[in-house]
């Protein structure tokens, strides 16, 4: 048995043998190129500021915004919540302190909305009531067909003449067992 794994082992390594990984010369990279350097472009200062009230969505909101071009940055923003307080952002951003920014929370300076539903502008249909009175009751139905008494058994016959032969009959096995060598 031993021999056996032998061989299989060495049959095993020479059909590996022949799937080695070539050998490639180490890659040889080039040294990494400079980028251009980065234009500096002159501080650009900017302003902007929006609102938004738009009643029907209760949508109230506004922002504006400054800049000197060189980092600092100054602005704030305000929205009606739906309790109808305002909340109030001043921030201030630039590289030294980052960004800060002040909330405050004004109540009730704002409308507080209105989530009640209004009264409908119609008039309301009136209750429903049929054009006729129900029949007191209806009479049972008919029968269109007697019900059977009973259904006869099937009468089934097949079509085809029973098999004439006798069924196949199987004698025990007639081998030897291999016999058992022991190594």
């Amino acid at each position: 048995m031993a021999a056996k794994m032998i061989i299989f082992a060495a049959c095993v390594a020479t059909t590996l043998a022949q799937y080695a990984a070539p050998a490639y010369p180490a890659p040889a990279y080039s040294a990494p190129k400079a980028y251009a350097p980065e234009p500096a472009y002159a501080p650009a200062p900017y302003s902007f500021e929006y609102s938004v009230n738009d009643p029907a969505t209760y949508d109230i909101h506004s922002q504006s915004e400054s800049s000197d071009g060189n980092g600092y940055v100054k602005g704030t923003y305000s929205l009606v919540e739906p309790d109808g307080s305002t909340r109030v952002v001043e921030y201030t951003a630039d590289d030294h302190s980052g960004f800060n920014a002040e909330v405050k929370k004004i109540e009730g300076s704002g409308y507080k909305a209105s989530y009640s539903t209004p009264a409908p502008a119609y008039k309301a249909a009136p209750a429903y009531k049929p054009a006729y009175p129900a029949p007191a009751a209806y009479p049972a139905p008919e029968a269109a067909y007697p019900a059977p008494e009973a259904y006869p058994a099937p009468a089934y016959k097949p079509s085809y003449k029973p098999a004439s032969y006798a069924a196949p009959s199987y004698s025990a096995p007639a081998y030897k067992p291999a016999p058992y060598k022991a190594y």
